[in-house]
Order: structure tokens, then sequence, then C-alpha cells
């Protein structure tokens, strides 16, 4: 009786060291997700059925379509561009695929991340196409940086990558650009709308697909992946990758919020959907005034003021006033274009030189 017992609990061990999902082979790590021990074939399947899952719930795209995916060179867009060529040949989705690159300008960061992106169009067969912020705005981050300092140039680089990013798909001719963000990308950018108080970004920022009513749709099919999990599917693929944090960004407000999902998830994965769902269940009270979406009038990108806001800090830059559109305050603007504060400023910062720059939206819709 007692070898009988014995037999079963060493049979129930060695079950417990066996795939959870296959039983046949060992687990190499367990999901952040789900807490699942499984093998490694397992994982590839069941992250790649998520994926196609969820392009296919959300139908996200249509055979046919030109698809732009944004690739920095980064875990997110290398993972993205390899699982969207895997999964449309799979799964014969019948799209047209590019990876579209921005150029920031970045010294020994984003030079070195481009030549990864390169490698990844060969790699994958993909064509690439590269637009860069010294061609459309007439600045390098390097340069602005040098103006503007570290405590604000990622409100510079995000206004001006996303609108990079939709022009270089204008100029692709695609019919939607997908990013990678990911889970823990949906969840820090839904703390960081409720520690600002934005309540027009909140009611949008969980949508799986924004900017229908735009030039082009932005979609994102890793909005359930848990970062963990796309860097193990990299490591496991032996995908390549660029691994280095920008230069520019351990200032960044958002880092702060990553930091706290961070915690929170070693405390409790869960809580990364959690949050996810809960920005999906906001409801803006009907009485809530909501900014009215328009164009440009300088660029005719979407903004809800008259001019957006790549076209107030390029004005900005430009004119030698650098912090313009960064402060709280709304910057009045006369209508010969003249910045009303331009008279306020102390003479030696007037006396600046301005560096001349292209205008703000050079390529056409």
């Amino acid at each position: 009786m007692i070898g009988m017992l014995t037999t079963m609990e060493e049979g129930r061990k060695a079950a417990s060291r066996l795939c959870s999902i296959c039983s046949q082979r060992r687990p190499v790590l367990r999901r952040p997700k789900t807490l699942e021990q499984i093998c490694r074939e397992c994982f590839y399947a069941a992250f790649e059925e998520e994926i196609h899952r969820v392009i296919m719930e959300n139908h996200l795209f249509k055979a046919g379509e030109r698809i732009a995916v944004a690739a920095s060179g980064g875990k997110d867009s290398t993972v993205l561009a390899y699982v969207l060529s895997e999964l449309n040949r799979r799964h014969d989705y019948g799209l047209d695929l590019f990876l579209l690159s921005v150029d920031e300008g970045i010294t020994g960061y984003r030079d070195d991340s481009l030549e990864t992106v390169k490698r990844n169009e060969i790699q994958y067969g993909l064509p690439l196409k590269v637009v860069s912020y010294k061609d459309l705005y007439g600045w390098t981050m390097d340069e602005i940086v040098k103006v503007i300092g570290l405590k604000n140039n990622c409100t510079f680089c995000g206004v001006f990558r996303r609108q990079a990013l939709d022009r270089g798909a204008a100029l692709l001719k695609a019919d939607k650009l997908v990013t990678g963000h990911n889970a823990d990308d949906m969840a820090e950018t839904v703390l960081l709308n409720i520690l600002r108080g934005d309540i027009a970004r909140l009611s949008r920022c969980t949508f799986i697909m924004t900017g229908e009513d735009g030039p082009i749709p932005r979609c994102k099919p890793f909005k359930y992946a848990y970062e963990k999990e796309i860097v193990m599917y990299a490591y496991f693929k032996k995908l390549d990758y660029f691994s280095t944090e920008c230069i520019y960004s351990p200032n960044a407000y958002r880092g702060f919020a990553r930091e706290f999902i961070k915690d929170l998830e070693r405390i409790r994965p869960q809580a990364i959907l959690d949050i996810i769902r809960s920005g999906e269940d906001f409801r803006i009270s009907t009485t809530t005034r909501m900014p009215e979406q328009g164009t440009c009038e300088r660029c005719g990108y979407i903004s809800s003021q008259k001019l957006c806001k790549a076209c107030v800090l390029l004005e900005g830059l430009n004119r030698g006033l650098p912090k313009l559109g960064i402060s709280r305050a709304r910057e009045a603007i006369n209508g010969t274009g003249r910045l009303e504060r331009e008279r306020r400023q102390p003479k030696a910062e007037a006396k600046k030189p301005i560096l001349q720059s292209k205008p703000c939206g050079n390529l056409e819709f």
C-alpha cells in the first residue's frame, strides 16, 4: 500500500513537471498572464493564436489592404513584424506589409537601431521606408535637446513622431498603420491620462483601432500581449532586435507610471489587464464638454485647435521660443501668426538667432 502511494506521488510530481498544455514536453517558462508552465512550442502556438484571435475578433484588417508596420528595431515592433508576416502567410490575410521607420536624429541610438530594422527588412522580406525629423521638420532630436534641454524633450519627440508615422504611411499609400503597443503600454497610458485628468484621451486610449475618421487608422494587435511574453517570444525565436533604451528617455514622465505598473504586476500579474478593462469601461458624462476634432490650419493634420501641437512646437523652435507649447497655459496666436507672448519675452531671449526650418506638414495627405 505504501509502495503504491509512493508511486502515485512520484507520478503526480512527474506530471507537474510537464507542459500544462501538451503534457509531453518539459516547460521552459511560466506565462506571466496565465501562470501556466508550458513548453516552448506550446508558448509559440498560444502567443500567435491569441494575436490571431484579437485580429479576427476586432476585424482589424481586410484582404488586399496595404499595412505599414511601425518599426523601431525594438522588441515590440520586431516581434510584431515577424508575427504579422507569419500569420499573414498562415491564415491568408491577403495583406501587403511594409516596414516604416522614423529617424528622430538621435546619435548613438536611432542610427544603431535603424541598422537592425534594415536587417529585418532582409530577414522578413518586407520593404522598408524611413522618414526623418530632419526632412519633415528641419530639426533632429539632438538639435532640439540642445535648445530645450532634457526635461521636456519627450514632448517634442512624441508629438513629432506620431505625425511622422502618419506622413510616412501616407507616402506608402497605406490603408492602416499598425504599432507594437502592448498591454503594459496600454495600462501605463490609462494611468497617465487619469493622473493628468485628460478626459478626451482617456475616453479613447484603450481603443484597439483609432483614427478611423482620419487619413490613416492605427491598429494595436498587441493590445492584450504582456511585455514579458513579447520579450520571451523574441528570445526563444532568436529574433534580431535592438534593446538599448533611448538616451533621452530616463526623465520621461511615463517612466514613473511604468515603474508603478511593474510593481503592480509583481504583486498581481492580472492587474495589467484589469487596468485596461477599467479604461475600456470608463464612461464620460454627457455633460462633459469634449474638444471638437478638426484640422490644423497650417499643415492639415488632425487637431482640436487652430494649429496642431506639432506646428506650435515647431514655431516655438524656429522663433527661438522653445518652451512655447510646453506650458499648460494656452498661447494666443493672432491673425498674422505672431505670438502675443513674444512681446513679453526678455530682450536677451528675443535676440536669439532664429533657426530656419521646413514648415510642418510639407507632405500632403
